[in-house]
């Protein structure tokens, strides 16, 4: 089975680290990237998986 990891997700526009998720440890390389909703901004950008 595929080992889950907890990841932090980061509005590209202001750095607020708003969400977190999990994706499997083994299948994914590259890091994650979603578009939510950023209570910061008021609107929706692109957040990406941060450290």
């Amino acid at each position: 089975m595929a080992e889950r990891v907890r990841v932090v997700l980061a509005c590209d526009s202001c750095g607020a680290r708003n969400y977190h998720t999990t994706k499997a440890k083994s299948r994914s390389s590259e890091r994650l990237a979603l578009k939510k909703f950023c209570p910061t901004c008021n609107r929706h950008t692109m957040h990406k998986e941060s450290k």
